[in-house]
């Protein structure tokens, strides 16, 4: 019976003020519509990329935003994810439901194997750290040969709708995404208050204090790191079937490292619907203003725009959108004389 315990948590969100359970409503029933609503192509390929990227964040969340460890290398995750998918089916033609466990296995062991020592490290030690491990992850496939190096692979085509090869339609790849999305955002949920959950936000507060408590530190870490990795490699190989080709740069590439911490950074770490709020405004922001000044020959305006954007987030609100959601709060609360002491944590934080 523990299982249905644990699957009745993951759908629990009382803790949540009514507002943001409102909202999460909302916004899953815009999801749900959203293709059959919206024609334009541009429109849905966005929504598709703000779904993967949120996904992205979410993993980045267990480990970044309730474990406090700011890991800069969530990209060869992804990559593993990816290869794993691709490769198979590549060199030997299996269907994507084969391929699949193997990416997300290999993510699962190389995050615990490298996590023991890795997360030994505390600050911008372990930061450094994750970020020296996917940069040589992606040195190691680009000259690889048997990765294809950086020639990279373009997947066989099979005609969609092929659910064993998951080549589908653009609305079959919304849906695809989404599924894999409010699994991600299930799973997050009853991991925030988890045992494991609560352990990481005392290790995230003082780690020699919760050590002193009896809470095992680096158990707690690896923990959270591997399932983080699960979820990233979930990404990597929906990126596989969802473009049809990979290589290094496109799955494993700094830039990837960077943008799954800034969605969650810019939204809001260990806030549930942090990294979903950061990547709304990210992606978005990012695709239309490249389409529209880069389009119009203004090149690098749009840049330059989310540059500024970003920086006057972190600069004036380094909580992210939950903390300047939380700001607003009380500022309306003690504009009306209304008192604070009831008010809970934005995201459940």
């Amino acid at each position: 019976m523990k299982i249905w315990g644990i699957i009745r948590e993951a759908f629990t969100f009382s803790d949540l003020s009514r507002g943001e359970r409102i909202g999460l409503a909302l916004l899953l029933g815009a999801i749900a519509v959203f293709p059959w609503v919206v024609k334009d192509g541009f429109a849905r390929t966005v929504a598709v990329q703000f779904l993967y990227y949120a996904m992205l964040g979410l993993s980045w969340n267990f480990i970044g935003g309730y474990g406090g460890q700011i890991d800069l290398g969530g990209a060869k995750n992804v990559g593993f994810g990816a290869y794993g998918v691709a490769l198979p089916m590549v060199l030997w033609d299996w269907p994507f439901w084969l391929g699949l466990p193997i990416g997300v296995a290999f993510a699962v062991l190389e995050s615990l194997v490298l996590g023991l020592g890795l997360l030994r490290l505390r600050g911008h030690y372990f930061a450094i750290g994750t970020l020296a491990v996917a940069l040589v992850w992606e040195e190691l496939f680009v000259y690889s040969e048997w990765t294809r190096g950086a020639r990279g692979l373009l997947l066989p085509f099979k005609r969609a709708p092929d659910y064993l090869y998951m080549q589908l339609t653009p609305v079959g790849f919304h849906y695809f995404i989404a599924a894999l999305f409010v699994f991600s955002l299930l799973w997050l949920n009853w991991f925030r208050r988890s045992k494991l959950g609560y352990q990481l936000r005392a290790i995230r507060e003082d780690e020699d204090a919760a050590a002193s408590l009896g809470i095992n530190v680096l158990a707690a870490k690896v923990k959270a790191y591997c399932i983080s990795s699960v979820v990233a490699a979930l990404g990597g190989a929906f990126y596989a079937v969802y473009y049809g080709f990979i290589d290094p740069d496109s799955v494993m590439h700094l830039d990837l490292s960077i943008m799954i911490a800034m969605t969650a950074l810019v939204g809001g770490a260990g806030v549930l619907w942090g990294p979903i709020v950061g990547a709304a405004v990210l992606i978005p922001l990012d695709r239309y203003l490249g389409a529209w000044f880069g389009g119009g020959g203004i090149l690098g305006m749009d840049f330059l725009i989310y540059a500024v954007i970003i920086m006057l987030l972190a600069a004036y609100q380094p909580k992210g959108v939950a903390g300047l959601i939380e700001a607003l709060v009380l500022w309306r609360l003690k504009a009306t004389g209304r008192s604070t002491a009831g008010l809970r944590a934005v995201g459940g934080r």
